[in-house]
């Protein structure tokens, strides 16, 4: 028997199905299922091995959170990844769940000792494709150790380009400082990620560190270029985010990647489980728009 509709007597809409395929939850379901299940469709490969450093000398805007998450969303649809932690604080290393305490074969060693990555490197357990250079607290006192050593600024380039390991994409992880380590990453780098958080303060500094780029480019790296800027911390409820993310936009145009990580709850507890938010919690919008990202970067670099 129809039902009607109380008010106007006329057939009331029948009940949506809560599967339909147009409804946001159920589109949100399926991407936690396949994330689950490994059911993923592959993103292209790259034309060759993209090298992108994720650099802000601000503390807090998610540098960290974006490298491992966007790492981890590209292994997942069966791409090749290394993340090099340079941080000393090894957040990076804490995230993806590899042991970094001291000892360990790190960054430390790849920089000052000029041991190779093949020797530093560990696989990130329950994410195939997805290995991770950790760092330890040694790596603090390596900007003092480097400004004595032979062609300081380009030893990661040179650890990275004698790792022959197939690999589709490098991401490095910066501290929150413009000295030697990020030095030695945008020389290895032909890329820069900049994530920018949503805030009052968001472009303070950002100046610097795009003439550093610029001197990196004219001096050491002629190939280095900005190729990504994602917007961070992002709540669409505040005025003040939007007018952040028009100001970005209207500056940056076209480099600046369509897709806006929200302020997540779930981002922030994943690390402390030693997981990305993509094995955390998959159907949660952190780990969603994380996929989206690494789409848009994939289709930037498809062969």
């Amino acid at each position: 028997m129809q039902s009607h509709d109380p008010v106007y007597g006329s057939p009331a809409p029948a009940a949506r199905d809560p599967l339909d395929q147009d409804l946001p939850i159920a589109s949100e379901a399926r991407t936690a299922a396949a994330i689950r299940g490994g059911a993923l469709p592959r993103m292209p490969k790259p034309a060759r091995r993209r090298v992108m450093v994720v650099a802000n000398q601000k503390g807090g805007v998610g540098k960290t959170t974006t490298t491992v998450n966007l790492a981890a969303a590209l292994a997942m649809h069966g791409l090749k990844v290394l993340v090099i932690d340079l941080d000393p604080q090894g957040n990076a290393s804490t995230a993806l769940g590899v042991p970094h305490h001291s000892g360990v074969m790190s960054t430390y060693e790849l920089l000052v000792d000029g041991a190779g990555i093949k020797e530093c490197v560990q696989e990130v357990e329950g994410l195939p494709g997805l290995s991770c250079v950790p760092a330890t607290i040694d790596l603090a006192g390596a900007e003092i150790e480097l400004v004595s050593l032979v062609a300081r600024e380009s030893r990661l380039l040179k650890a990275i380009e004698s790792y022959t390991e197939d690999l589709d994409y490098v991401l490095i992880d910066c501290p929150p400082s413009l000295g030697l380590l990020t030095i030695n990453a945008l020389v290895a780098s032909r890329e820069v990620l900049i994530p920018i958080q949503c805030e009052y303060y968001a472009l303070e500094g950002l100046g610097q560190l795009l003439r550093n780029v610029d001197m990196v480019k004219a001096h050491l790296n002629p190939e280095l270029n900005v190729s990504t800027i994602l917007l961070t911390m992002y709540d669409s409820r505040t005025r003040l985010a939007q007018q952040v993310a028009e100001e970005v936009r209207s500056h940056f145009g076209d480099i600046v990647l369509r897709t806006a990580v929200p302020r997540s709850v779930r981002i922030s507890e994943a690390p402390s489980y030693g997981q990305t938010v993509m094995t955390y919690d998959p159907g949660s919008a952190g780990a969603l728009t994380y996929l989206e990202a690494a789409r848009e970067i994939a289709a930037a670099g498809a062969i």
